[in-house]
């Protein structure tokens, strides 16, 4: 567990080339193909062409030169996303997980597999070492340490000892009044617009981070910051084109609002904005900047990723616009302003880790200010300033917030506290699925005799409908995770068995990185 830019990475690489001088290989994860070329290119300053590279993002004869290379002993590392997990070394010494944290490390098609865990029981296999590393680890092996399964390493400074930037926290819901008054609309606070002439003054660079990670249409009040949830999840509910808001959990719906309940205020709906109306903004406000915009769209192309970090790295950019995949790990000396824009989209999404991953996402997005020798700054705007994950990220503290997140999760019987069972289902026949789910429900509750477990919906997931095909979920939470593997196989017999079942698509994920 070491701060952004405390030197994880050199602490991977003296880590290799002890692993290597014993005459084994190590396997480097990193969570997107974004951080590859950069990750990448490190590895190979210091070692060379022991180096394989593997993401899905090669073609199929560059990845099977690269399996080639790694088979006959030519390459001793591998750097790449979740698969470059399977590479064919004969023996390893070291499986390093970068950002362990990250959700992207679980495959959201079948197998349902996490590349972390999968990574520590490989590491159990082999046998040899595993190490995971994050500035902000998930609770799930923050546990893990906690409980004595997982050994702890803290690096709680920056390396030279350069100061964690200042984060200054805007309350937006005062801005909005301001703008109301003034009728002047602007993605950007006063005080971050003072900032970003400042910095473009000094010749320095900025990004822009727009928090859209969750996004799935909650409802909130730009006066006063009020989120409309579910009475029993404790999550946010979804706005529906049907008119309804909807829990995705438990499947309580309640009819649109168009007054605030809290404050009154008829400013309340959804949040609409998008990277590109933010990089119009930009140019207009600040017409003399260069401005480069970094998410689906503009990496679309081969060596997209690779080609807008190149530029930015080479300062023929001032301002760097972007999603998530422009926060984790990058390492630009010139940046000393980070601007968070709509921190609170990922902290109402409708989903239970929600407050975990808006300090991830904030603190790694602070992380990447001031780490050259001129100090940094980060500016945090969100309508919930007095939330707990919005003051721990500004102070940068993470213990603070697992300790609220474990009081969370215990209150609501979420993992790690308890495991989670994620039953998806989809069907070409609405009402067939329905039954079919509702059957499955009562199944579950046949076999489980005791009552250990919480089965909740099944419920209409955000988007119910794709390509004419229905989706539904439910979901079986319990203490016992060797009792819910049980359930799931005495499950997966009763489907196999019912013929009502087989035009049915079902699948079973433990403890879901994103919901369905």
């Amino acid at each position: 567990h070491g701060v952004t830019g405390s030197g994880k990475t050199e602490v991977y690489l003296q880590a290799i080339e002890h692993c290597l001088a014993q005459g084994r290989n190590a396997i480097v994860l990193v969570p997107e193909i974004a951080l590859t070329p950069q990750t990448a290119f490190r590895f190979r300053q210091r070692f060379g062409e022991l180096v394989s590279v593997l993401h899905s993002g090669l073609s199929d004869g560059q990845r099977f030169d690269e399996w080639t290379r790694i088979a006959g002993g030519k390459s001793r590392i591998a750097v790449g996303a979740r698969s470059a997990l399977f590479a064919p070394f004969q023996k390893v010494g070291l499986i390093v997980v970068d950002e362990e944290h990250e959700a992207t490390y679980k495959q959201d098609e079948m197998p349902h597999y996490n590349a972390r865990d999968v990574a520590v029981v490989r590491g159990m296999l082999e046998p040899c070492a595993v190490l995971l590393g994050s500035a902000t680890p998930s609770l799930e092996s923050y546990h893990n340490c906690q409980i004595g399964k997982y050994r702890l390493v803290e690096m709680k400074e920056r390396v030279d000892g350069h100061p964690l930037p200042p984060v200054e926290v805007v309350d937006m819901r005062l801005e909005h009044s301001l703008q109301r008054e003034t009728g002047k609309s602007s993605f950007f606070s006063r005080r971050l617009k003072e900032l970003i002439d400042q910095t473009l003054s000094r010749h320095q660079q900025v990004i822009l981070f727009l928090n859209r990670r969750g996004y799935a249409g909650f409802i909130s009040c730009r006066a006063c910051g009020y989120v409309v949830k579910c009475p029993h999840c404790d999550v946010s509910l979804s706005a529906h084109r049907n008119g309804k808001l909807v829990c995705h959990y438990c499947g309580h719906e309640e009819p649109q609002i168009n007054i605030c309940p809290s404050c009154g205020s008829s400013y309340i709906g959804g949040f609409k904005a998008g990277t590109q109306q933010v990089e119009e903004m930009v140019k207009k406000q600040f017409p003399k900047a260069r401005v480069l915009r970094m998410d689906m769209d503009t990496t679309r192309s081969k060596d997209g990723h690779e080609k807008i970090l190149e530029t930015f790295a080479n300062e023929e950019a001032d301002i760097l616009i972007g999603t998530q995949m422009i926060v984790k790990g990058h390492d630009f000396p010139n940046v000393t302003l980070v601007g968070i824009l709509a921190a609170d989209m990922s902290l109402y999404s409708n989903d239970y880790r929600a407050g975990e991953r808006t300090f991830q996402l904030l603190t790694q997005a602070a992380g990447r200010a001031g780490r050259g020798k001129s100090k940094g700054e980060v500016v945090i705007q969100t309508y919930s300033p007095e939330h707990y994950s919005i003051q721990m990220a500004a102070r940068q503290d993470y213990e603070g917030l697992y300790d609220a997140e474990m009081n969370y999760r215990e209150l609501m019987g979420y993992p790690p506290v308890e495991q989670l069972l994620a039953v998806l289902m989809t069907g070409p026949q609405e009402e067939m699925l329905e039954l079919a789910a509702k059957y499955l429900k009562e199944f579950a509750l046949r076999v489980d005799k005791n009552r250990t477990l919480q089965i909740i919906g099944p419920a209409r997931p955000y988007v119910a409908k794709v390509s004419d095909i229905y989706r539904r979920v439910l979901y079986l939470k319990g203490e016992d995770y060797r009792f819910l593997i049980e359930v799931k196989n005495l499950m997966e017999q009763y489907i196999e068995i019912n013929k009502g079942f087989q035009s049915l698509r079902i699948q079973f994920d433990f403890n879901p990185m994103n919901v369905f």
